[in-house]
């Protein structure tokens, strides 16, 4: 079954003359791990941000995107909150709490969960992503690839089926890279978790079950890594 299914869409931002999407049709399968590279202005992020309805960048639409079979647009924020995470490029941008282990519970504390499940959560999360030892530390005193393993684990407390990551890795040096891909790899060969991610790098994109590459708002290959 697809988790995401992309059909005939495009997108034109307001006052600009050329569709940022033209006619994208792709499908996401659920548990797979699927990585959309392309130079930058190719209209990646712009169409991933689709997937998410608060996240959607505003301007004419056409055609659909479908989460479960049903219209993103009619399935409500709440349920796409619990179940489509987003880790953005910038963990700075992300984490919102002065103690780690607050931050991972911020988003478990808004769906309305009881302090036990959330308590129960942040910690499976923090040990999934090797950072619970860091539980009790201050966000700004951890590394770049410290952090975005954080904000990703503030997602997977939420406990999502797929996790949309936009260049996770972009500001990380190799160390960190290496960390952040290696949690990844392991939320979607050990928990099952549909993966899109947004890549520069094609080290990165070579771990991935697909690659689809893009270029000025089209589809241009979508195929295995090899």
């Amino acid at each position: 079954m697809n988790c995401i299914e992309v059909k005939n869409f495009s997108f034109q931002y307001p006052k600009e003359s050329h569709a940022a999407l033209y006619q994208v049709s792709m499908e996401v399968e659920e548990g797979s791990f699927v990585v959309l590279c392309g130079k930058s202005g190719c209209g990646k992020s712009t169409l991933l941000r689709q997937f998410k309805s608060v996240l959607a960048s505003h301007g004419e639409k056409k055609g659909e995107i479908l989460y479960g079979g049903q219209n993103l647009e009619d399935v409500d924020l709440r349920t796409q909150s619990a179940e489509i995470g987003y880790v953005l490029q910038n963990p700075d941008n992300q984490i919102v709490a002065t103690i780690v282990e607050e931050d991972v519970a911020f988003g478990p504390e808004n769906l309305g969960l009881p302090p036990e499940t959330i308590r129960e959560r942040v910690d499976d999360a923090l040990k999934a992503v090797g950072m619970y030892e860091y539980r009790m530390h201050a966000p700004n005193q951890l590394s770049g690839g410290q952090k975005q393993r954080i904000a990703i684990a503030g997602i997977i407390a939420m406990r999502p089926s797929c996790i949309v990551l936009d260049e996770p890795t972009a500001m990380l040096d190799p160390k960190g890279r290496m960390e952040v891909m290696k949690t990844i790899r392991m939320l979607n060969r050990s928990y099952g978790i549909t993966i899109v991610l947004i890549t520069h790098y094609m080290e990165e994109a070579a771990q991935a079950d697909r690659v689809i590459v893009m270029d000025d708002g089209n589809i241009l290959l979508d195929d295995r890594p090899e």
